[in-house]
């Protein structure tokens, strides 16, 4: 058995764990396994990789290995609630290292690059391109370093068109006349540029369709290289990668009722500063830790409402005391999942996984709204804008339409929140106003530790 031989059995294998993969991962009782057959699979790729005879010199991939295991360590180390933004990364690197082998495979093949051959590597180096770029602003904005609310400006559509049009224009160019190697770094840059201008006009609200849509941009890139370099392995891991983004997006949209053009060209999230500030004006019922822990002592069903307030204050294992101590008193408590809850797919499953919430606690949105009208309290968490009832309500509203947890219909709501600020959608809640919501006033983390304490006499 040659040597090529063996490599194509580890690449059938690793292929093999990659889809195992992703079944895994589908189901919280196997995702463990799912993530190590990931693990497994990337590995015995790496190590096929380098079993490549045409590999002449180790000493640079060396060099590589050390230096991406020096990166990669620290970035697994990130807080949970730091998870959206280092995902970004993630892709922003995976697409930086797909744009950087397209650009070197182009120029050690030109100016006799095939017109197939040419024609994927330009939609190797586009989309590599813009889905680097894009990262890094979807990661800035996820971390603040940038603004989070859409930067927009007049005409900011056809400019993107207009760059988008140049790019797939440089792109035919070369695949007719692959010896116009100067017309390349240009087509490079544009990509460049155009996922920068594509990212931010994008407000924070749809940041978990931004990540699994550029999650889905970085794999058809890396497919698109594996065409390139003729490997299948990249092929089939791209190819499972872009996809699985993809379908995710679809999720995410109808979830927000919304269209993929409405995401990426709708500069979602501006502040409402008019609508905010006549909704400011109204009163609001505010209520202490003692008198929320009676309410909820006194309940029979409770449904915790978890969203991004959490995460940033790491409330989860509080919320997990919480959910103990109410269950001990005999009280149902259930935690009611939007989909878009969070900065990104699935980040409230990971947080309450991570503090040992039951799984079958966690409730999606369309199985438990029906239940709020029998629900005694629904408390919430800092899911500002998956709550508003404006968007069944008000057709002015930029949210019309999304389909929303409907936590008003509860007997009693009560929402842990900082202050009356609007959401990270710049979005005011009138949900906030109602005769039935009580506001608690302060960092989630440290009120519901207070209403545990009540909860259990002091011990909390």
């Amino acid at each position: 058995m040659t040597i090529q031989n063996v490599i194509e059995i580890i690449y059938l294998v690793a292929s093999a764990l990659f889809i195992l993969s992703l079944k895994w991962m589908s189901s919280p009782t196997t995702a463990r396994h799912g993530v190590w057959a990931g693990e497994i699979g990337m590995l015995l790729a790496i190590g096929g990789t380098l079993l490549n005879q045409g590999i002449v010199d180790y000493k640079w991939i060396a060099i590589a290995l050390v230096l991406g295991t020096g990166i990669g360590i620290p970035l697994g180390l990130v807080q949970m609630t730091a998870v959206p933004q280092r995902t970004a990364l993630s892709h922003a690197f995976g697409a930086f290292c797909v744009t950087v082998v397209g650009a070197a495979e182009f120029y050690l093949s030109t100016p006799h690059v095939p017109a197939f051959k040419m024609g994927v590597l330009s939609l190797e180096v586009i989309l590599g391109g813009l889905t680097f770029t894009g990262s890094l602003m979807a990661a800035g904005k996820l971390q603040e370093i940038l603004p989070q609310r859409p930067l927009t400006y007049k005409g900011q559509n056809f400019v993107n068109f207009l760059l988008f049009a140049g790019a797939v224009g440089i792109a035919v160019t070369l695949i007719l006349h692959p010896e116009m190697a100067r017309l390349f770094p240009f087509m490079i840059g544009i990509a460049l540029i155009f996922g920068v201008l594509l990212v931010i006009p994008i407000g924070g609200a749809d940041m978990p369709t931004v990540i699994s849509l550029l999650n889905a941009y970085a794999g058809l890139s890396a497919a698109a290289m594996g065409f390139v370099l003729d490997n299948k392995l990249l092929i089939i891991a791209g190819a499972l990668d872009g996809s699985s983004g993809l379908i995710l997006s679809v999720i995410m949209s109808k979830a927000m009722n919304r269209s993929f053009t409405n995401v990426l060209f709708g500069a979602f999230g501006q502040v409402q500063a008019a609508a905010a500030g006549g909704q400011e004006a109204q009163p609001v019922r505010s209520a202490t830790a003692e008198e929320a822990a009676g309410i909820l002592a006194a309940a029979n069903k409770v449904v915790v409402v978890p969203g991004y307030g959490m995460a940033v204050a790491q409330a989860q294992h509080k919320v997990r005391e919480l959910y103990d101590a109410l269950t001990k008193r005999g009280v149902e408590v259930r935690f009611a999942i939007h989909p878009v809850a969070g900065r990104m797919p699935g980040h409230m499953n990971v947080l309450l996984a991570e503090s040992d919430i039951p799984y079958d606690r966690l409730i999606e949105m369309d199985e438990i709204n029906g239940d709020f009208p029998q629900t005694d309290v629904a408390l919430v968490i800092g899911a500002n804008d998956v709550t508003n009832p404006a968007a069944r309500s008000d057709a002015s509203s930029p949210i019309f339409g999304m389909p929303i947890l409907d936590v008003d219909k509860a007997h009693t709501v009560m929402v842990i929140k900082r202050g009356m600020s609007p959401g990270f959608a710049g979005i005011d809640n009138p949900l906030y106003y109602l005769d039935n919501t009580l506001m608690l006033f302060g960092d989630a983390k440290v009120f519901v530790n207070n209403i545990v304490k009540e909860l259990t006499g002091g011990h909390g």
